[in-house]
């Protein structure tokens, strides 16, 4: 804990997904001065996953590489610094990460205490739930079969580990928690926040959802990728955060990447939805007024993040099995390559659904053709013209594991009667796997039980009740007209903006952030709801009108946000698309013209 006369709590993200490097601990470490770390293993995959491996084997189903590649060799670094530790690396089985996390501490005879939240995994009542076939959050589709559920979690807060942090632990380790309670957790039990200080606990969670995804936000990932530097001792991201919920985001002195006013605003509008709802178990956020500036190099301030009172039910991921999924990359090289691509993949389905025919096997419910190299992700808009070398991507699903293996086969059955050009990387043939949905629902607060586990020291916790209804923030004015000069001149996106995309299941979103405030209404101009329902209306399923696409403007980091629905082929593992978060998507949409005056362009586009 901090002592200093401004009191500052110093916290470091070491861990976006699980299997991330772990590089980032012992360079956190090194570093000084922190007083807690950071790690988010956990995604709606990741779940189900982990829930498969627990089946297996009862002793699995947490994140391994959290006892062996960032505990045990960093461990009695840890415990000399004192700096605290707090990961959601317990998946599904938390209280196993947490014994083998203190079967490590025994070994090297330290003195830690480590805590373990439970009560989000619902698996057990998964009939109960079936029986009130709760509603889905963002699609009409029928509660699943209880037989094919893999995993049931409700989405918890920061509060229980703030308790635990009270408590006297120096490890917590949490099931399914919200990505940004490992940070928010440690500013409520330092600061002393309380559960209505809601313009705290937004900042404090803005501040949890910077840091969330380790060096998204000091250069990976970011719009201008060569100002970036070495990213192979990429520093991870630094919150130093204050009383008020204001905060600065650095890195470790002499590592690689960047910390500036883009790299933080990409992250800020990364996989949100309406950036004035965005809804936490212990506040609803509203971002849409948060100022970001660069104060020294390396160094971003952010304040103004608003909050109001918290929801009185728990988002809850259900993932379950429906079908199977298998595909491959093959690569075609020489004159005429996409049509190569095409003619083979169309002969690979050819040839699986004749056998398909003699066992009446049934149909792919889904297939999916993608030439990578000649533009396949840009549709309509793509400027690609007979290129030379390209990469075929064959998938499909099916509801047997059988009639993907079909598919497989059939692929590697052609290669001896294909056009010219082809090559495979050597390597087994790929194998089916399960095609996994994710069914979101809402859970009331009371009926979660949750529980803090502190080297036997066992405390049931109750979350504040929350609200039942939400006030919806004014929405901002939106940015003037702009006007309109002799001398303008069109330019790419990317010449007046940054941009980032990702996903929310089948949703994909993309934050635009202007480079200079000016051009901002420029960019509003030739942004609407139509313009980017048709640059992505070859990947949105049904009608790819306007009506698929929200557009949310931002008034304080000068941003717009947009939500697209039903366009990433079902999101996650369900899909088979290339490119199944949208991580592409906000390269894409750079692309897109926009008119501004040439003489805008002269003060540094």
């Amino acid at each position: 804990m901090s002592t200093s006369a401004q009191k500052i709590i110093r916290i470091g993200g070491a861990c976006g997904y699980w299997g991330e490097s772990a590089m980032a601990t012992p360079q956190l470490l090194a570093g000084g001065g922190l007083d807690y770390i950071v790690y988010d293993y956990l995604a709606e995959i990741t779940m189900s996953i982990l829930a498969r491996a627990k089946a297996k084997d009862p002793a699995a189903g947490y994140a391994k590489d959290f006892i062996g590649a960032v505990l045990k060799p960093n461990l009695k670094d840890i415990a000399h610094q004192g700096v605290k530790i707090i990961a959601n690396a317990g998946g599904v089985h938390p209280k196993g990460c947490a014994e083998a996390a203190r079967t490590l501490i025994r070994e090297q005879e330290l003195d830690l205490k480590v805590a373990v939240i439970e009560g989000d995994d619902l698996m057990s009542r998964k009939n109960e739930i079936a029986a009130t076939a709760p509603k889905e959050m963002f699609a009409s589709v029928d509660f699943p079969d209880p037989e094919k559920i893999a995993s049931i979690n409700a989405y918890l807060g920061a509060f229980p580990i703030a308790r635990a942090l009270t408590m006297g632990a120096d490890i917590v380790i949490t099931g399914r928690a919200v990505d940004s309670a490992a940070t928010l957790g440690p500013c409520i039990y330092e600061f002393g926040w309380a559960a209505d200080d809601w313009d705290r606990l937004a900042a404090g969670a803005l501040a949890g959802h910077v840091l969330e995804c380790g060096p998204q936000a000091t250069g990976g990932n970011f719009t201008d990728w060569e100002e970036v530097g070495d990213i192979a001792d990429i520093g991870y991201p630094i919150a130093e955060i204050e009383q008020d919920g204001s905060f600065v985001i650095t890195k470790p002195e002499g590592t690689g990447g960047i910390v500036n006013i883009g790299t933080v605003s990409e992250q800020l509008l990364y996989e949100i939805s309406d950036p004035q709802n965005y809804i936490l178990p212990d506040v609803i956020c509203d971002f849409s007024d948060v100022v970001i500036t660069e104060t020294d190099p390396d160094h971003v301030r952010v304040v103004g993040a608003k909050g109001r009172p918290s929801p009185s039910v728990y988002k809850t991921s259900l993932t379950y099995e429906d079908g199977w999924r298998a595909g491959v990359l093959l690569s075609f090289t020489g004159f005429d390559a996409e049509k190569k691509a095409q003619v083979f993949a169309d002969a690979a389905f050819a040839r699986a659904r004749n056998i398909f025919r003699k066992f009446n096997a049934g149909d792919f419910t889904e297939t999916s053709i993608e030439v990578l190299g000649a533009e396949s992700q840009y549709g309509e808009y793509r400027k690609a013209n007979n290129p030379r070398e390209v990469v075929a991507k064959i998938a499909a699903k099916h509801p047997a594991a059988m009639g993907v293996g079909v598919l497989l086969k059939e692929i590697a059955g052609l290669g001896l009667a294909t056009p010219p050009g082809l090559s495979i990387f050597a390597g087994a043939r790929p194998k089916p796997s399960p095609v996994v949905r994710l069914f979101s629902f809402l859970t009331p607060k009371e009926e979660v039980d949750i529980t803090i586990d502190i080297e036997g020291d066992i405390e049931q916790f109750t979350d504040a009740p929350g609200a039942p209804d939400s006030i919806a923030a004014d929405p901002p004015a939106a940015p003037a007209k702009p006007a309109m000069t002799d001398d303008m001149t069109e330019v790419p996106l990317i010449k007046l903006a940054w941009a980032r995309s990702g996903d929310k299941g089948d949703k994909a979103n993309i934050g635009v952030i202007a480079r200079r405030e000016e051009y901002l209404p420029y960019i509003w101009a030739a942004l609407d709801e139509e313009a980017v329902a048709n640059r992505f209306a070859h990947f949105i399923a049904g009608d790819a009108d306007a009506s698929r696409v929200q557009r949310f403007y931002l008034r304080g980091p000068k941003a717009i946000n947009f939500v697209i629905d039903s366009v990433l082929g079902e999101g996650g593992v369900a899909s088979i698309r290339n490119d199944p978060q949208g991580k592409a998507f906000g390269q894409i949409l750079l692309a897109h013209p926009v008119s501004v005056p040439a003489t805008l362009l002269g003060g540094g586009a």
